[in-house]
């Protein structure tokens, strides 16, 4: 497999680690002129951002209006801490990497971790594509197209014939679909996999990955597991109104990470060993704080002045209410979908036009409940996939992959185990209630997400959820209850069909502004912490652009590619130039 990069050995020649504070000092004093960044919104696209101007001799102050990190913080239960322990450890969903994340592993692999020769990157816990498990509800077996259980030799999928012959046998087992469709669904793979970027872009973009698999047509258990269970098992992604070209990137990610692990590479998932902010967050803030960052956490961005073609100051909320005007010669902001539409007044737009097409993004919901227990779980390897859920539920065993003890450490010494709960279908009625959940009330919420996962876990005779063991649970505190529905204060961007148009890019046609969050165009394109942190990468290489500065730029990855299917893919370009069909796009 093939991966490109820029810059590798200028990001090799940076710090790897901080050095002391009056070195980091002194680099401040002698870095660039016009040196002061102001970094607004501190999740990853926004710490990212930070530690690659950092490094490069800027003054950087990052503002939030919560916690630092951003939808990938911790978020501690309050008042359970007892005995000197600490809170419960909620999290805002599962930390679940992938091995064809390359930028977030180049930025863990620079935070030293305290008082050891190691980085938060050897905090990551590998498990094999295999590992997940895949429990369905109505005593139907577990399984789902991308569950391999089988090993065959990776260079037999080096052609399409070859992968065909694969993925019918893969979507045969256990699966229950006909031949016939199983046929079906592997060659619309190949006739993604060996599509051009021009087919991707100019045809598969305008799709929906329903429409390109031809779901409507097929058996409902086609469509619960190549379609629907592959978009929302995988990405939280809507079957119907997802773009082809994300779910196929995505999909081809999967499959390239998987040839990978068979011929001695890294396993295609990895899991933090703790929670976020002990695991990665906490020595990242303190690594950017030695080399002379500094935080405003509880500081909100209410919007920008404008003077002439330029930004003029950030004006800032502080935690009191008051407001207050702070200025930088340059300002990255990285605050989510939702919060940057609001900031772009009738003066920016003005300046940029491009940015009101962000008015056309979507965005929905997928976010966590926790669920603390009074014993340790047994769930298959620890990670499990819901198909049948209406809600579309993933669930992640804490204790199966963080090294501590539970009891000792968190909550009232009764708390053996976490259990983290992924929603992402809000808009679906449930299985106890009949309602949605932004229908529900919280402990509705709770009550019917404990309905959905022992239908799955409880319902071939094996008690794997017993009632009674929940000591305590937490639903993300971003849900709130109005007006009869529930409301959601940190939505999540979903690539929609035709979306990357109404996509920015990282630079603004505003000088010293820059975006460094999810919804930027970037390679990797979805809206995951790969995503921000390569869009934090390049807001800091536009910057040192605008800037006129010498330094190193960040490294930039690209996608991983087969080698073998790049005549194909050429090909496929010729043919798509000329108004003609993929070569295996049979229908």
């Amino acid at each position: 497999m093939l991966r490109g990069a820029a810059g590798l050995a200028g990001a090799a020649g940076l710090a790897a680690t901080a050095g002391p504070a009056a070195a980091q000092g002194a680099r401040r004093r002698n870095g660039p002129p016009r040196n002061t960044v102001a970094v607004l919104g501190a999740g990853i696209g926004g710490l990212t951002a930070a530690h690659e101007l950092a490094e490069r001799g800027f003054q950087v102050t990052v503002f939030d209006r919560k916690e630092l990190g951003g939808k990938s913080r911790t978020i501690p239960l309050p008042g359970t801490g007892g005995g000197g322990r600490a809170a419960l450890p909620g999290e805002h969903g599962a930390r679940g990497f992938t091995s064809f994340y390359h930028h977030v592993h180049d930025t863990m692999r620079r935070i030293p971790l305290p008082g050891t020769r190691n980085t938060v990157h050897d905090n990551l816990v590998p498990f094999s594509v295999n590992d997940p498990r895949y429990p369905r509800a109505g005593n139907l077996p577990d399984g789902f197209p991308l569950m391999f259980g089988f090993y065959f030799d990776p260079r037999q999928a080096l052609t399409p014939d070859g992968l065909q012959r694969i993925l019918v046998e893969v979507f045969l087992k256990n699966n229950l679909i006909p031949l016939p469709e199983a046929i079906h669904m592997a060659g619309r793979v190949v006739t993604y996999l060996t599509s051009s970027e021009e087919r991707r872009f100019g045809q598969w973009e305008q799709v929906s990955w329903w429409d390109f698999v031809d779901a409507g047509t097929r058996s409902a258990q086609f469509q619960a597991l190549a379609a629907t269970g592959l978009t929302r098992a995988l990405v939280a992604a809507k079957e119907y109104v997802a773009s082809t070209r994300t779910m196929g990137n995505m999909m081809e990610g999967f499959f390239i990470a998987l040839l990978q692990e068979l011929t001695g590479g890294p396993k295609v998932y990895e899991v933090l060993n703790g929670p976020t902010n002990e695991a990665w967050l906490d020595p990242w803030i303190t690594l950017l704080r030695d080399m002379g960052v500094e935080f405003r956490p509880g500081h909100a961005l209410d919007g920008f002045e404008v003077t002439g073609d330029q930004l003029a100051g950030a004006r800032i909320r502080l935690p009191d209410g008051a407001t207050r005007l702070h200025r930088a010669d340059w300002y990255v902001c990285a605050v989510p979908t939702d919060r940057a539409r609001r900031l772009w007044s009738p003066e920016i737009r003005g300046l940029d036009p491009d940015l009101a097409r962000m008015d056309e993004l979507t965005l929905d919901w997928m976010t966590g409940l926790q669920m603390f227990v009074s014993e340790k779980l047994e769930l298959g390897a620890g990670y499990n996939i819901y198909l049948d859920s209406p809600w579309r539920l993933t669930s992640y065993s804490q204790r199966a992959f963080w090294e501590v003890d539970y009891a000792a450490k968190y909550g009232d010494g009764t708390v053996l185990d976490g259990l983290t709960i992924d929603i992402a279908d809000w808009d679906t009625p449930g299985i106890l209630f009949g309602k949605t959940a932004k229908h529900c009330t919280r402990e509705e919420i709770y009550q019917e997400t404990w309905a959905q996962l022992t239908a799955a876990l409880n319902d071939d005779g094996r008690i794997q959820l017993k009632d009674g063991i929940v000591r305590d649970w937490l639903l993300d505190p971003g849900i709130s209850w109005q007006d009869g529905r529930n409301h959601n204060d940190e939505p999540l961007l979903v690539n929609t069909i035709g979306s990357w148009a109404a996509r920015p890019n990282a630079y603004t046609k505003i000088p010293n502004l820059f975006l460094a969050a999810d919804y930027v165009r970037t390679n990797f394109d979805l809206a995951t912490m790969e995503g921000a942190n390569e869009a934090g990468r390049a807001a800091v290489n536009a910057l040192l652009d605008a800037a006129g500065s010498t330094a190193q730029r960040a490294t930039l990855f690209t996608r991983d590619s087969i080698p073998a299917f790049e005549p194909l893919r050429q090909m496929d370009a010729a043919r798509y130039r000329a108004g003609q069909p993929n070569l295996f796009d049979l229908g």
